[in-house]
């Protein structure tokens, strides 16, 4: 980390007190020598020297002033990223990184960083938060086998790689990108046949994977600064079911004191279940860590499936130990949002938001049920129903997922997450290959070529269909490692598709009308209530009150709506769900029979972008209750607050080019937050 060696400046305070008191010095010495002949300039300076060299002026005190902001108790908003990659992952590597984790927290403290690309990167504002996230599988073993100064590279398999990302070898044409992708779909099969067949030893990629996980831990202690800046040790757990379904986790470490030799990993086993026996154990040694699943929406529906690993039906010792080890879910990304579908929410007009409908880098369509987060909190309430332990009962944060170090959720400077192969339009698949390149391809791998309005786009590994998203936010006191992990464990935190939305959300019995008007509404509503992440249970035939307040980004768009979405099961054992309008931009009101806000005449010109921000809201906040509430009924309830509309990264890039955007891809996003859940329960 460079430090600043500037010279320190006296404040002014202190500047003017030395002179005075100087002054008070020379003063007395003229007094005293005035019946005398006037002292020489020598003589002077001379008492001056005395003055400042005598005996004590002040006693010495041991008082500690401390200049880490105080906490809040009534909760600060921190943004940060819990997903991120760097050289260490093979995936990253091979597309051209070499940032490592270093420039990783460089970047997320606001520095510069180069992309692969050589382009200049840097964050509009710096996060408050940061976990490099490489995986645990082949850590490190991709740089090292490329890197042709080490032993390990002179290994058969690892010809390919040698000089992979030397200077020179970092291109970004067509050639350059299949290259790179031929090389990465060979790098684990080839490094699982090397290892079976005796030529690399097990002990060999651990021995890589420690020093890396090392250089890690190391990297994130020297770049943590309590009250300031906070990083969090963590690594990638990256399982694949047998149809390809995205099972994969973050696991994020409380503390760094104390941390196992080598992270666990789908070599250990490709069961999630085997993962949190794994943090059980480590749990019992006093080590704290929790999991967080990833792009459900690639899972085949895999990740909230009914059934355990084994294909047993869920009962309460799988639903406690995932709850315990996996309180939190990523519910937006990179590579899509998870949130909902519209073939599950046939009622929500916004539940195709950033839908990346592939599985990891296929062009096969993912199944949806059991792939999104909505429907997992309805099937939740159903296993209660049952009387099982409910093991989606998560809370919600964002991420970005990507692999050149820097967090990527700006529409109108994205770059994807692939370095050098998705770093330009034409590659990400926004702007039409050029003739030449379109003849290549249809003689060579026609299909990642796409037809849109008689033009040819590439969509290799569904680039298109990527997100510039999103962010992890929290509410807690202070910007420490344990004040934000305590946020983590209790749920009170909420997720953003990118921009630095703040999204308060709270529930309870006690609160009067006027508390959205108080300058202690928030204290208030901690007292009485409940904030997001949180349970209420019944109290009689009362109706819970919920207060929800969203302020807007100065950076992005104005506030459009704030709405709730509500899920619930009936008397019958059938799931409901609901999404209900309950503030709107301009003052107006949502309407009675459909629950929504009007029209308030926001428009995008595609032209250039640019947004009419006068009919959006800078702030949109409510006491709300539901006028359906029953008792009776197990109920969940969370925030959304959308945006105004404006362009896509996709239409930014076509823009850019002079041309008009693809028809097949959203002109314009509304970028929006999601509070995490909080849960109603009747009494027993």
């Amino acid at each position: 980390m460079s430090l600043n060696t500037a010279p320190i400046k006296e404040p002014f305070s202190i500047r003017m007190a030395v002179r005075h008191s100087m002054l008070a010095l020379l003063a007395a010495f003229v007094s005293a020598c005035s019946d005398q002949n006037e002292p020489t300039p020598q003589e002077l300076r001379d008492a001056l020297a005395d003055a400042m060299t005598g005996g004590e002026i002040f006693e010495p005190r041991t008082e500690i002033v401390s200049f880490k902001p105080r906490p809040n108790p009534d909760r600060n908003a921190y943004y940060g990223d819990l997903h991120v990659h760097t050289a260490y992952s093979f995936d990253a590597f091979m597309t051209g990184t070499i940032a490592t984790p270093y420039d990783a927290y460089r970047f997320a403290r606001g520095e510069t960083i180069k992309h692969p690309a050589g382009i200049d990167i840097k964050l509009r504002e710096p996060m408050d938060f940061y976990a490099v996230t490489d995986h645990a599988m082949f850590l490190g073993v991709a740089a090292e086998a490329a890197n042709t100064d080490t032993v390990f590279s002179k290994k058969p398999f690892a010809e390919p790689l040698h000089n992979l990302n030397a200077p020179g070898n970092l291109g970004t044409g067509l050639d350059d990108i299949f290259d790179r992708f031929m090389a990465a779909s060979l790098l684990v099969p080839r490094t699982i046949e090397s290892i079976q067949n005796g030529s690399v030893t097990r002990d060999e990629t651990l021995d890589i994977a420690r020093s890396a996980w090392a250089d890690i831990i190391r990297t994130a202690d020297q770049f943590n600064e309590p009250g300031r800046f906070t990083t969090f040790v963590g690594y990638e757990y990256t399982s694949m079911e047998e149809t390809m379904g995205n099972l994969h986790r973050n696991v994020i470490f409380r503390n760094s004191d104390r941390l196992p030799d080598v992270p666990f990993s789908r070599f250990h086993s490709q069961n999630p279940e085997g993962l949190w026996d794994w943090m059980d154990a480590l749990r019992d040694e006093g080590i704290e860590a929790l999991a967080i699943p990833h792009n459900s929406n690639a899972s085949n529906g895999q990740m909230f499936k009914l059934e355990d690993w084994a294909g047993n039906p869920l009962d309460d010792a799988y639903s406690e130990q995932r709850l315990r080890n996996e309180p939190l879910v990523e519910i937006t990304q990179i590579k899509g949002t998870s949130e909902t579908h519209p073939l599950l929410s046939t009622r929500d007009e916004w539940a195709g938001f950033e839908i990346m409908p592939f599985k990891i880098a296929t062009s096969s369509e993912s199944k949806v049920s059991g792939g999104y987060v909505r429907e997992a909190l309805l099937n939740g309430l159903s296993l209660e129903n049952q009387n099982v332990t409910n093991p989606f009962e998560f809370g919600f944060i964002g991420s970005s997922d990507t692999h050149t170090a820097a967090s990527q959720n700006d529409e109108a400077n994205y770059l994807s997450e692939h370095g050098v192969t998705s770093a330009t339009p034409v590659s990400r698949g926004s702007v039409p290959v050029g003739w030449l390149a379109e003849s290549m391809l249809k003689a060579r791998a026609p299909e990642v070529l796409t037809e849109n309005n008689g033009r040819s786009y590439l969509n290799t590994s569904g680039l298109p269909y990527f997100s510039a998203s999103g962010l992890a936010a929290v509410w807690a006191e202070e910007n420490t490692r344990e004040s934000i992990y305590a946020a983590f464990r209790r749920k009170e935190t909420f997720a953003t598709s990118g921009p630095r939305l703040k999204l308060r959300f709270f529930a309870g019995y006690g609160y009067d009308d006027d508390l959205i008007h108080q300058s202690d509404g928030i204290a208030r509503a901690y007292a009485a209530g409940v904030s997001m992440g949180g349970r209420i249970e019944q109290a009689g035939n009362d109706i819970p009150g919920f207060f929800v307040w969203a302020l807007a980004d100065a950076h992005s768009a104005p506030l459009q709506r704030l709405q709730i979405i509500k899920g619930w099961i009936d008397a019958g054992g059938n799931t409901h769900e609901e999404v209900i309008d309950i503030a709107c931009a301009g003052g107006a009101e949502p309407a009675p029979d459909t629950n929504r806000c009007p029209d308030n005449g926001a428009n995008v010109d595609l032209s250039d972008c640019s947004i009419n921000a006068e009919t959006g809201a800078a702030e949109l906040k409510t006491l709300w209750r539901d006028p359906n509430f029953d008792s009776k009924e197990r109920v969940f309830y969370y925030a959304r607050v959308l945006e105004n509309p404006t362009c896509r990264w996709s239409t930014w890039d076509a823009l850019r080019a002079g041309i008009a955007p693809r028809s097949d891809l959203p002109a314009t996003i509304q970028e929006r937050a999601w509070s995490s859940p909080i849960h109603y329960r009747p009494a027993s």
